[in-house]
């Protein structure tokens, strides 16, 4: 019924605040095309410390950042000039293909003023054919984005398709990604079609097949399989899966099928290749100075 349970790690994206670091693992370090997976919050931001949580632009390549807010509101900043306040319930969908510099910032006064800011990015990785795309942007309003609710069930449909659904979000690749509200005691089932699926608790807690599980926990399960989700509280999921690109390497910011385009991207970010932001290049994340292969190289930045 399931294959791998993976436990979200602690990953510090500034002093006192730290993120839930999902994907990658290293026995699963992929469902389907989604690469990285963190969940940071729900926490209250003071004023005194917001700028400590600013990601500061930094390069991609090879994959999309997908980025998805509960509560709060983050500020995109990128390479193409997109500047994008993104809300709850919108998706920010940003594909690098060959290469973009992109930055992230906290900005708004009212949640500055202690409100709360709880928020899911992803990353998608690229089939080879378009891993050199030209980058680009979109932001979605949550009414371009299909709802369906039935007795004790809400999900909104992120991306791609699922239980005769479909997104007007624009993917590269089958894949699926839903949130999911469920009431205590309905009983719901995973989308069908896909080789590959997962479900991340975001809150509330879950019964398959005789366990329970909770919060933090992402349950990747076997293929074929009809699993029975019996929601033991009031529980908040994101289903996530498709059909896997085959194998990537990831490095810092970096996705690729290849080896050598890590390198290429590294160098490329140390000579000033990739532009920055053009209204936010004051400063930028330099390369990491670490000398491991891609395979194995440093975790990415935390909301990167």
């Amino acid at each position: 019924m399931l294959d791998i349970i993976i436990e979200a790690r602690q990953a510090e994206l500034s002093a006192g605040f730290t993120v839930k670091r999902i994907l990658p693992y290293r026995l699963k370090r992929m469902i389907g095309p989604f690469i990285f997976m963190d969940h940071g919050g729900p926490v209250n931001i003071p004023m005194t410390t917001a700028n400590n949580l600013d990601v500061l632009p930094h390069p991609h390549i090879g994959l999309s950042t997908v980025s998805y807010l509960f509560s709060g509101n983050v500020t995109h900043r990128d390479s193409l000039g997109v500047e994008q306040i993104i809300k709850p319930g919108e998706v920010n969908w940003m594909t690098a293909g060959k290469g973009i510099a992109h930055s992230e910032r906290f900005e708004d006064p009212a949640m500055l003023a202690g409100g709360e800011l709880e928020m899911i990015q992803t990353w998608v990785a690229l089939p080879e054919k378009d891993e050199e795309s030209d980058p680009s942007f979109e932001n979605y309003k949550p009414e371009q984005l299909p709802i369906f609710t039935d007795t004790g069930v809400w999900m909104r449909l992120i991306a791609g398709e699922a239980y005769g659904l479909k997104s007007n979000v624009k993917t590269h690749s089958p894949l699926f990604y839903v949130h999911v509200v469920l009431e205590q005691g309905v009983h719901f089932g995973l989308p069908v079609g896909h080789s590959e699926r997962g479900a991340y608790i975001v809150k509330g807690s879950v019964e398959v097949n005789g366990f329970i599980y909770n919060p933090g926990q992402l349950m990747v399960f076997t293929k074929g399989v009809d699993p029975l989700i019996i929601a033991k509280e009031p529980t908040t999921l994101m289903l996530l899966g498709g059909e896997h690109l085959g194998d990537r390497y990831i490095w810092w910011n970096f996705v690729s099928s290849r080896k050598d385009r890590i390198e290429q991207a590294k160098e490329d970010w140390k000579q000033g290749r990739i532009i920055l932001p053009p209204m936010d290049n004051e400063e930028f994340v330099p390369l990491p100075e670490d000398k491991s292969r891609p395979a194995g190289g440093p975790p990415p930045n935390a909301l990167s």
